[in-house]
């Protein structure tokens, strides 16, 4: 694949999170300066996603919008993700408790995740889009996926993930995650201040199932002065969020027969 072609890839779905941002139709030279694209290229990328179904043109008013064509190509991954949904609930009855940042984070190649996020009720709050990713060294949920590795595996990601990590001074030194690591897989937690954000602070446990077959964790993020406040509650409602997730019920404890 040419570099054009990828570049009219990353384009086009950087329009379609445009609408996701603006909710509200956009013509041509909207689109084209709200995004910096040349506006010629731009009008041969909206003609494309018209003719492919993914926009609707309104001629009259010279504008664009996002038909229900766009959300079929998601709709059913929730349900592969979270099945029965008993993860979702975790989620919502930590936010429910906390009422803080609350997400379901997993590993994708060298960064965390956010599959799914919930934002803070409180007045000062840190935002993240579902689907962000960040290098995984550089956060507490990060750690806690880092932490189901073996050390010989933990050595090569870190190093991996600190090339992906632009800013020097943000890369993660090896022996400051193993000590995070090991701190995790003694106490079942993880817990961080000012990173990834400053003035932040976040916990994070393992989920006792897996998302697609890979680990999933389960976390909350917010003004660290809260978080210093409510610690023992916060870190409880994710204990009591993971108990309820234990495979405990006879029907979803997997069983060997043998024949």
């Amino acid at each position: 694949m040419s570099e054009a072609q990828v570049k009219s890839a990353m384009r086009a779905f950087e329009v379609l999170e445009h609408f996701k941002l603006s909710q509200q139709e956009r013509s041509m030279s909207e689109l084209a300066a709200d995004l910096g694209y040349p506006q010629s290229s731009t009008t041969v990328l909206l003609k494309t996603l018209v003719k492919m179904g993914y926009l609707n043109y309104d001629r009259a008013r010279r504008v664009y919008f996002p038909t229900s064509k766009v959300t079929t190509l998601g709709d059913w991954i929730p349900r592969a993700l979270f099945g029965s949904g008993r993860i979702l609930d975790a989620i919502n009855d930590v936010h429910a408790i906390t009422r803080e940042g609350t997400f379901i984070g997993t590993k994708n190649d060298v960064y965390l995740q956010y599959l799914k996020t919930k934002d803070s009720l409180h007045a000062l709050r840190f935002h993240i889009d579902e689907g962000t990713v960040r290098p995984i060294t550089r956060s507490a949920a990060g750690w806690v996926l880092l932490s189901t590795l073996p050390d010989s595996k933990i050595e090569n990601m870190v190093r991996r993930a600190n090339i992906a990590t632009s800013n020097p001074s943000e890369r993660m030194k090896l022996d400051v995650v193993l000590r995070e690591i090991e701190k995790i897989r003694q106490q079942g937690y993880a817990s961080v201040e000012d990173l990834p954000f400053e003035g932040g602070a976040t916990i994070a446990v393992l989920l006792p199932l897996k998302v697609q077959g890979q680990p999933a964790t389960l976390a909350i993020g917010g003004a660290v002065y809260r978080f210093r406040k409510n610690f023992d509650k916060y870190l409880g409602a994710l204990r009591s969020a993971v108990q309820a997730l234990s495979p405990e019920d006879e029907f979803e404890t997997p069983v060997q027969i043998e024949v």
